[in-house]
């Protein structure tokens, strides 16, 4: 934000906080760690730079400081790691440029009170690029904020980050193949320029009345230096003295190229030997159709600082009821580890009137939404806005419902347009769709998003997926339930007892194979006015079954039934809470009902391992319900009066494979043991 900023290790190391005018004028100005998008205020032309020579004579008085720790480290990493990457410190000087003069953009138009007294509110504001072969150097010039003393101490001699340090080390010990990866992706800011230059020279001036001019020079071996100089203007040159293997980065069309490559959307002019080079187009307030595909690749690649593509751009402008105009894309890349993290940052940037309010405002869309990338700028927002306000306003609140619902919409619209690609989306962020609905607090809203949601299906061919929406429409105004279940694997859910029923019935029951499907369902409730339900519940809506119906000539008559059933709640003790028989079962000898089938599960994989046998099946309370007319239970019952032992192993293991069919043991390791027991019991008279 500053004249110089360490764009540094970005954003692993820190959250960057935008202040209102009032915090501006009494924040110390230390440096966020953060690679910044605060790129697009003011989109129009200026006056360049003046050409005139600006003589800075020293003072006298030069003062030698040592860098600290953190900062000689970062150096030491700059200086061995990032050959590779020596043409980003062009990009990064300018990205620091960028964001003093936003800063001073920000500052001039601020009304409030506790804002500082500004000089040459008037000048033009610009980024200058001057190129030297003969004496190997490149400078940098701005007309942006400046700093004062302190501030090039606070800013240029420490990363003012707790826990910056360890972050650095631990950088360092992974290697310099790693160290590369790390920093080339995510930038490092100022001191990036050491890996071409021998010495760096900055003059620097503040913007606040009154400041007087210094220069603050190093050749990045551990120590710089500062002297206060006359005649230096307001704003920031930096003065890079190219090593001899680095000459090419005084060449102008070397230049020139690596400017277009990083720079071309900088929102200000930036002159190369007095040349603007970069096409300053704010493509969110420009009509949607005269914007190209590759304008679009080129923004996004900018704003995201990344080499992917959008997979899907929304160019969204309306004027009721609030006044906005945006840019939304979603990334054609898969997302990372960090951004899977809800620490992550909504990689969205709040504008008002072309000046830019925060970088990454995480209000305007839900913390689920963090995969979109884009610009917002609303005319209704207002400049001050604090970061108090910003989590509170009402405003914000309306503009992230407008936003919010209007890419739901878009994102339906291209489900419907580009189904392959939807696809193809929805394998790589479904579950953002799905933590938006458990995380969300709407229930329009989550019904929306559950119109993204995509399950296989009982009547659809394997690997196709369809829709809750479609789902229904298949259905006959009788069914008042859209019925699912949860499985690992088609195979599983095909072969569970859980469906039989429904299947004789030839009722439609949608798949859900990842973890957390069916929680995402649960907190669903409903979708067009239809109940969703497991399959495993719907189990339980019927009476008990009548032990009557039972009897026929090879089916267990009624009273051995009972004495079955008496067997098995006594042997099964403490684990089971009741017995029951079932007929909605054919293959299967038997099943476990629990209440709430999905959150016993959830209950079961997150929290069980500590407890007890005893004390997790008190929880469960699980009911055991029988098919009376399986070979094995019929066997079962025989075996009360030949062989009361393996009649013990046996009930025991049709408990443990109905518990395992429901998915509520903790670890089916345990399991083998009691398996190979009765095996060993079984084949004793073979």
């Amino acid at each position: 934000m500053l004249g110089i900023r360490i764009r540094s290790l970005s954003s692993l190391i820190t959250k960057r906080v935008i202040f209102n005018a009032a915090e501006y004028s009494k924040c110390s100005y230390r440096i966020p760690l953060k690679v910044t998008n605060d790129k697009y205020s003011q989109f129009k032309r200026y006056s360049t730079v003046s050409d005139e020579k600006v003589a800075e004579p020293s003072k006298g008085n030069i003062e030698k400081k040592e860098f600290q720790a953190e900062t000689r480290m970062l150096l030491d990493i700059v200086a061995r790691s990032l050959y590779s990457d020596k043409e980003v410190f062009i990009r990064e000087l300018i990205s620091n440029a960028s964001d003093a003069l936003e800063k001073f953009r920000y500052l001039s138009v601020s009304s409030a009170p506790e804002s500082p007294k500004l000089e040459g509110t008037d000048r033009s504001l610009e980024i200058k690029l001057t190129t030297d072969k003969q004496n190997r150097t490149l400078t940098f010039e701005d007309t942006g904020i400046g700093m004062t003393k302190d501030e090039l101490v606070k800013n240029l001699g420490t990363i003012a980050r707790s826990g910056s340090k360890s972050f650095i080390e631990e950088i360092k010990k992974q290697g310099s193949e790693q160290a590369n990866s790390i920093i080339g992706q995510f930038g490092v800011g100022f001191y990036s320029a050491f890996m071409v230059a021998d010495k760096i020279d900055v003059y620097t001036r503040s913007s606040i009345e009154g400041s007087a001019g210094y220069k603050w020079s190093s050749d990045g071996s551990g120590t710089y230096s500062i002297e206060e100089v006359d005649n230096v203007p307001i704003g920031t040159k930096i003065v890079v003295y190219l090593k001899t293997d680095c000459r090419e980065f005084s060449d102008d069309d070397t230049v020139k190229n690596i400017i277009m490559k990083y720079s071309n959307f900088i929102g200000s002019p930036i002159l190369l030997n007095n040349e603007q080079i970069n096409s300053i187009k704010p493509l969110w307030l420009m009509d949607a159709k005269e914007v190209t595909q590759e304008q679009h690749i080129e923004f996004y690649r900018f704003i995201s600082n990344s080499y992917d593509k959008p997979r899907f751009t929304l160019h969204y402008k309306t004027d009721a009821p609030l006044s906005i105009r945006s840019i939304l894309y979603v990334p054609e890349g898969k997302p990372g580890l960090f951004e899977l993290s809800r620490d992550s940052d909504v990689g969205v940037a709040l504008y008002s009137r072309k000046i830019l309010i925060k970088s990454k405002a995480e209000n305007i869309l839900p913390k689920w939404l963090r995969f979109v990338k884009g610009v917002v700028d609303s005319e209704d927002i207002p400049l001050n806005l604090s970061r108090e306000l910003l989590q509170n306003s009402a405003l914000i609140a309306k503009l992230r419902y407008v936003l919010t619902n209007r890419f739901l919409k878009f994102m339906v619209e291209m489900a419907s347009k580009d189904p392959v690609g939807y696809d193809a989306f929805y394998k790589d962020y479904s579950l953002f769709l799905k933590e938006g609905i458990v995380t969300g607090q709407s229930p329009l809203e989550k019904e929306e998003i559950a119109k993204l949601l995509r399950f296989e299906s009982s009547k659809l061919d394997t690997g196709v997926k369809t829709s809750l929406a479609e789902y229904s429409s298949r259905q006959t105004n009788e069914q008042k339930s859209i019925y699912y279940l949860a499985a690992p694997s088609r195979e599983l859910a095909q072969s569970s007892p859980y469906y039989e029923s429904l299947k004789k019935k030839d009722v439609e029951v949608l798949f859900c194979y990842e973890m957390y499907d069916e929680l995402v369902l649960l907190e669903l409730k409903e979708f067009g006015g239809r109940a969703l339900v497991s399959v495993e519940n719907d189990m339980q809506k019927g009476p008990a079954d009548n032990t009557e119906s039972l009897i026929g000539s090879d089916d267990l008559q009624t009273s051995q039934v009972n004495d079955l059933i008496s067997y098995l709640k006594t042997n099964l003790s403490g684990k089971v809470f009741d017995v029951r028989t079932t007929q909605k079962l054919d293959s299967h000898p038997c099943v476990i009902i629990v209440p709430e089938m999905a959150a016993a599960r959830h209950f079961i994989r997150t929290q069980a391992q500590n407890l007890s046998d005893e004390n997790r099946f008190a929880l469960l309370r699980p009911q055991l319900e029988i098919n009376a007319k399986h070979p094995i239970i019929k066997k079962l019952h025989k075996l009360l009066a030949s062989d009361k032992d393996l009649a013990n192993m046996v009930s025991q293991q049709l408990f443990t494979n109905a518990m395992v069919t429901a998915g509520l043991i903790v670890d089916p390791r345990n399991l083998i043991t009691n398996i190979n027991d009765l095996l060993v019991k079984a084949l004793e008279k073979h």
